[in-house]
């Protein structure tokens, strides 16, 4: 029930661990659902996550339970329909920078009128194996992170953070930093800004959840109110441990 009990327990304000996904390949998803983390997010905006290779990746993940959520390139209907059919439980969305992108991609992300398209032959709906009501049902389960990486999406962050349909803001301190013209992170503008987001997500009883480098940074960022840490990717991973031997070694 990890997959099903994910939302819950962001709305609940967990203190949850997940990282970002970079590598096209059914085997690294495999590898880290043993380790402890509580979800991952595929990370298709900035990596080459063709739609095969999405649907593969995600096979693996609900075959596990291990949730999954999918940051799509843009926010458009398509695509969040896309990572939804395929099996992500929820859906990471980038640059939304207004109450009026907020509105239309809480409404793409759920079933009703004018929203989510229905197909009862998709991995979320169990390939014709649930009813429609059971289908439906499970709407419920769906997660709508609404990245806020720019500026105007700090000045917009209270109306985003009380749009019905939106379950938490992921604050983007990369891009926010580059936005208010800097080179790194290591700014005022940015500490501004993450504490501007977190009142405006308790404000709106919703969930608040942020990249972070490591653990040291996420246990600082917790005084704005965070509670779900994206950290790093298994890209970094890989190269610290394969640094860290070959230092080893080196070091012999």
């Amino acid at each position: 029930m990890r997959t099903a009990n994910l939302r819950k327990r962001i709305l609940a304000r967990e203190t949850l661990a997940s990282t970002f996904v970079k590598t096209a390949e059914v085997t690294v998803v495999e590898v880290l659902a043993t380790s402890g983390l509580d979800f991952i997010v595929i990370d298709g905006e900035h990596c080459g996550f063709d739609r095969g290779r999405l649907d593969a990746c995600l096979a693996v993940c609900r075959a596990l339970d291990f949730p999954a959520l999918v940051r799509i390139s843009s926010g458009t209907d398509e695509n969040i329909l896309m990572a939804l059919d395929a099996g992500a439980v929820g859906v990471v969305v980038p640059h939304v920078d207004s109450v009026l992108k907020a509105q239309a991609i809480a409404k793409a992300a759920h079933f009703g009128r004018g929203g989510r398209g229905f197909a009862g032959s998709t991995r979320w709906a169990g390939f014709t194996m649930q009813s429609m009501d059971a289908v439906l049902d499970q709407d419920d389960q769906t997660i709508v992170m609404a990245q806020i990486e720019e500026p105007e999406g700090v000045e917009a962050c209270e109306g985003i953070a009380a749009v019905d349909g939106i379950d938490a803001l992921f604050a983007g301190p990369a891009d926010l930093s580059v936005g208010y013209g800097h080179r790194s992170q290591d700014n005022p503008d940015l500490l501004v800004a993450l504490d501007r987001i977190g009142k405006a997500c308790r404000a709106s009883n919703k969930a608040y959840v942020s990249w972070v480098a490591d653990a040291d940074k996420a246990a600082d960022w917790v005084r704005f109110g965070m509670t779900g840490f994206v950290v790093a990717s298994e890209h970094t991973w890989m190269r610290q441990g394969a640094a860290a031997a070959a230092k080893g070694i080196h070091s012999i």
